[in-house]
């Protein structure tokens, strides 16, 4: 299928510079596009990379001086891009169809009009699958489960028993759904382990990535919000609430009964302590140091974790301490 430059200004409302009659055959990063695909640039330190694409258009939220092709200039070029590929480009998947022969089966097993189960996957009693729903091979679903319409679990993923996600969530391979969580009390000089007697409830819309463990609660629920996404190797331990819309990037660890608001950003390696709230909007640096509760519409930074303009002024502090030991050191001798 082809489209014009034009055609695609037109669809993602967007301000055309230059021809508009190239016609349009695929889409593609800026390095790697040929001609008749087009592109985007949405950071100006890829500027320089306008003279020396092969694209035939550069969708771009800047001036861009030097093209010699086609600009279209719009406020949000990675969602004008996403819009593209859905609407003209779209990207297949050959999801698995059926009832493999080789799925496994327990009692009073629901499953809705044109959903799907791969082979060799495990589906214990009691549980609900809706309709569209995709189960890849080699994914084990526990006793009572509820999964709603237009979900896809991937395969090596495991969800446990009791465990609720809702209607157009995806969970990536190797993501494991209720695990019991992280609980246990001294007993003379033993531990014992404390019963995790709760579940995990995934709202719609939500993704869980590669490798993500989130752990049941002790007792009610752990929580995932509606439409939040979650990066490869997080770990949500027992009882978190997280709201909805959130971004949580990989490699962040949150501790027990924490509770995140709606629209937070948690950077890479990030990690929260237990028994804290994050407020509505809160946006965490990589490898940020949570202690304690951050009210909504903070940005945060830092081991521990501080408000990011306090974090800046004490490393340019730590920045300048060589030069003012020199200063010390020459004073000393002065007074010396």
């Amino acid at each position: 299928m082809t489209v014009t430059v034009k055609e695609i200004a037109e669809l993602i409302k967007g301000e055309l510079v230059g021809d508009g009659s190239s016609e349009i055959s695929g889409v593609s990063g800026i390095e790697d596009a040929e001609k008749g695909e087009i592109t985007f640039i949405d950071n100006p330190k890829l500027k320089e990379q306008v003279r020396t694409t092969k694209a035939s258009c550069i969708i771009t939220s800047f001036d861009v001086e030097g093209a010699d092709k086609p600009i279209i200039k719009c406020k949000n070029p990675s969602l004008a891009i996403t819009k593209i590929i859905d609407t003209v480009f779209p990207h297949r998947i050959n999801h698995p169809k059926g009832i493999a022969k080789s799925v496994s089966l327990g009692k009073n097993v629901s499953l809705g009009k044109d959903t799907a189960v791969g082979a060799n996957s495990v589906i214990q009693d009691d549980v609900s699958i809706g309709d569209g729903s995709i189960i890849y091979p080699l994914v084990y679903i526990g006793e009572g489960v509820k999964i709603g319409k237009n979900s896809i679990i991937y395969p090596n993923v495991t969800v446990r028993e009791r465990a609720i996600i809702g209607n157009n969530v995806i969970v990536h391979s190797g993501a494991v759904i209720g695990s019991d969580g992280f609980g246990f009390v001294k007993d003379g000089a033993s531990l014992r382990k404390i019963p995790q007697m709760g579940i995990v409830e995934i709202h719609d819309d939500a993704e869980i990535g590669a490798n993500v463990a989130i752990d049941r609660a002790r007792f009610g629920k752990t929580v995932i919000g509606k439409g939040t996404k979650i990066d490869n190797l997080v770990q949500i331990a027992h009882n978190v609430k997280i709201g909805q819309n959130c971004i949580i990037v990989a490699q962040v660890g949150i501790s027990g009964s924490v509770d995140v608001g709606n629209n937070v950003v948690l950077g890479g390696q990030a990690g929260i302590t237990d028994h804290v709230e994050i407020g509505d909007n809160v946006m965490v640096a990589a490898k940020g140091g949570i202690t304690k509760s951050v009210p909504p519409n903070t940005i945060m930074s830092g081991i521990p974790a501080r408000p990011h303009h306090l974090t800046k002024r004490l490393v340019a502090y730590i920045d300048n301490l060589p030069k003012m030991a020199e200063k010390l050191n020459e004073l000393e001798k002065k007074l010396k």
